[in-house]
């Protein structure tokens, strides 16, 4: 009994002190605790923080989803460029949409059955007897024919509002009006026009059909381009080939004689302007001549009329002159005016005329 009071009284000194230690040890403890929580609280909050920003590029706009509805209404749902703010998913969701991007779609229901690894090698499957239904597209055309037609059509979003919410998925309304834009222009042309003869128009038709569904439908789209494939049926290729030869000849024998025709022409209106040109000249010559031939003819009338026996010696020795410049003898007969016969006798020396010095009969 007393040495186990002995022994408690012996420790009883020491328990005060271990109390403090422990109380210290837990008190420091708890302390570092909250000091980790607060720093993973802040951590948290920063993340929260960070969480809830977003960033909206100069060539987006950004929607806020919140349960599922937009935040804001009309305009004022779209958010532009820069730094926004939005609680965490799924309380709040952002769609972000391109409006400035080119996006693109293609109509390959009047396509035959090809994969796009078989494109890019340029590998196809062999055409087959016939066409296959259930994997080979094509058009009717007009003319109850039928053609291998794919469309590609590039746009951007001119209204995203309208683009995101008023249908489930927007592209699928864009392949899906594409596509009847497509088969619905194709049957309004002949085979022959949408292969060969006029390939552009069909293209306009199709795009213009296309603008009407856009509008139709109200998909706050514009279009930007829209391009046109078409292939004859592959088990007809051969035959087309040889009707597009024929056609092509044909094109460059009437482009040679509509050459043929033009140099003819040419040729013709030049030469008839070049005839026109001389008849001209000439016309203007010969009036200038009269015209000459008149006036002189009114200068010298006067004096014909003074004397007109005179004025004839005169012209004639004017006249005749110069060609009996080197003649011997010379005659003038008078003229007569009466038409009286008259009997002229002329005595004519035979002998030749002797030289100067020279004795006669020599």
């Amino acid at each position: 009994m007393n040495g186990h009071e002995h022994h408690e009284h012996d420790h009883k000194p020491g328990a005060p002190e271990t109390q403090d230690a422990g109380s210290q040890a837990l008190a420091e403890a708890l302390g570092s605790s909250f000091t980790i929580v607060k720093i993973v609280m802040g951590l948290m909050v920063i993340g929260f923080i960070i969480s809830c920003a977003f960033q909206v590029g100069p060539q987006e706009r950004a929607i806020v989803l919140r349960f599922g509805k937009p935040v804001g209404a009309g305009e004022k749902a779209l958010l532009g460029p820069g730094l926004h703010w939005s609680l965490p998913y799924p309380i709040d969701e952002v769609v972000k949409i391109p409006i400035t991007q080119i996006q693109t779609v293609t109509s390959d229901n009047g396509w035959y059955f090809t994969t796009p690894e078989m494109e890019l090698s340029g590998e196809e499957l062999p055409a087959g007897m016939s066409l296959n239904p259930a994997v080979d597209g094509y058009v009717l055309t007009a003319d109850h024919g039928i053609a291998h037609v794919r469309a590609a059509l590039s746009y951007h979003i001119t209204d995203p509002i309208q683009y995101v919410f008023s249908f489930v998925n927007a592209s699928n309304a864009v392949q899906n009006a594409l596509d009847n834009a497509v088969l619905y222009s194709a049957a309004q042309f002949n085979a022959d026009d949408i292969l060969i003869n006029d390939v552009e128009r069909y293209r306009e038709a199709v795009q213009e059909r296309m603008a009407d569904l856009i509008e139709q439908d109200n998909l706050g789209i514009t279009i930007d381009t829209c391009t046109i494939d078409k292939t004859p049926p592959r088990q007809l290729t051969d035959i087309f080939n040889q009707v597009t030869d024929a056609r092509q000849n044909r094109a460059k024998v009437l482009y040679d004689a509509h050459n043929y025709e033009n140099q003819m022409t040419n040729s013709a209106s030049a030469v008839a302007a070049n005839v026109i040109n001389l008849a001209q000249s000439a016309k203007f010559n010969y009036v200038t001549n009269l015209v000459a031939e008149a006036k002189r003819f009114s200068d010298i009338l006067p004096y014909y009329k003074t004397n007109s026996s005179l004025y004839v010696q005169q012209t004639f020795v004017q006249m005749i002159g110069p060609a009996l410049t080197n003649v011997q003898d010379k005659w003038f007969l008078p003229v007569r005016s009466d038409s009286k016969p008259y009997e002229l006798r002329l005595l004519l020396n035979r002998v030749p005329p002797q030289a100067p010095g020279q004795p006669a009969g020599q």
